[in-house]
């Protein structure tokens, strides 16, 4: 295997950064160690899956996070597994040769398509253009010949910052217009990069898409909450709050909740799966969660450093809601102390004391 392996890849990408990168994939899909040797084996394989990756109404964020992770680099060893025909970001090729490679890929081979960024409809599609046709018609051409269709980030998925109220060009995702192909969603602002890697090992591996939730998310990254794992979970149990960025409680590391985190109702594993090569994530570095992987974010997770309302908070194992815990820890019976006055009493309480992690 490692002769395969080091023939396939690139010089640049040595061996070692590639077993790592499959390893972290293998442990994202929550596959045991030996599934390894079979994700190394597919993502060594000759027959590399040809790729469209279409760009609309994005940022190019999505991106931006694939080519910039390293150690490993996710984005070297991406692309010495598939053969990326078009990518308006990374190709060297513009103008009518960059849609000469397209319409070729699309007439001719099988083909992966990825799409970034929502599409929008309103007026025709006029709103995003590329090579004299809308995203509407591309997407109407390319999506019913790929053999399957990744929307990566919360715009492709979900329609993301476009389709926040009032969508003046209205933005869709990529499901609300493609049917009868197989589409996996992979939501974020930006998305995990190995979320992608991981839906595209599994792919080639097991010859499918991985298990996917009702939104077409794969469950292996977005099938728990983030409230449910996160390292500051036993401060939400203990009712132990924030109250302000910048105090005492914030720099102890306490729950972010009564300052907008949206971990509650917010399914991704970005906790489990952290960002960059310094291993962290928003609520780590203590911002709270913003909600990007769920539709409609912009506006059903506004304001942002606002708390969720109670009604909205899904109850799970022991915990209710923040007001119940701040009532149950700090015994507090009569029903008209709300989680404020609770919390006041447990600064006294607790103070000094460090949270435990679960």
């Amino acid at each position: 295997m490692a002769d395969t392996v080091n023939k396939t890849l690139d010089p640049q990408l040595d061996r070692r950064g590639f077993l790592k990168g499959c390893t972290m994939a293998a442990a994202a899909l929550g596959l045991s160690e030996t599934m390894i040797p079979k994700l190394v084996e597919a993502a060594a394989t000759a027959e590399r899956p040809r790729v469209i990756w279409l760009h609309f109404q994005e940022c190019t964020g999505c991106t931006e996070s694939l080519l910039r992770a390293s150690h490993p680099d996710l984005a070297r060893l991406i692309l010495d597994i598939i053969s990326l025909d078009y990518h308006e970001t990374v190709m060297a090729a513009a103008g009518h040769q960059a849609e000469h490679n397209l319409l070729e890929t699309v007439e001719k081979h099988p083909f992966i398509l990825v799409v970034e960024g929502a599409i929008p409809t309103k007026d025709g599609g006029i709103y995003c253009k590329i090579a004299g046709k809308t995203a509407m018609d591309i997407l109407a051409e390319v999506a019913p010949k790929a053999s399957a269709i990744i929307a990566i980030g919360t715009c492709a998925a979900f329609g993301g910052v476009q389709a926040a109220a009032p969508n003046p060009t209205g933005a869709v995702g990529v499901q609300d217009l493609v049917s009868g192909k197989p589409i996996v969603n992979i939501p974020g602002c930006p998305p995990n990069p190995i979320n992608f890697l991981g839906t595209v090992l599994h792919y080639l591996t097991f010859k499918r898409l991985p298990a996917l939730d009702s939104l077409n998310r794969p469950l292996f990254g977005y099938g728990r909450r983030i409230h449910d794992h996160c390292e500051r979970r036993a401060h939400f149990d203990e009712g132990r709050f924030v109250e302000q960025f910048g105090d005492e409680f914030h720099k102890l590391g306490y729950c972010l909740y009564k300052v907008g985190c949206k971990g509650p109702e917010t399914f991704a594993n970005c906790p489990a799966v952290r960002f960059n090569d310094v291993d962290v994530w928003p609520v780590s570095v203590g911002h709270g969660c913003a909600g990007c992987t769920e539709p409609g974010f912009w506006d059903s997770m506004t304001p942002f450093y606002e708390r969720l309302p109670m009604v909205k908070i899904p109850a799970a194992g022991i915990v209710k809601d923040a007001d119940r815990i701040g009532k149950t820890v700090l015994g507090v019976t009569a029903a008209a102390v709300g989680v404020h006055a609770a919390v006041g009493i447990g600064k006294r309480l607790v103070k000094g004391k460090n949270g435990e992690k679960e």
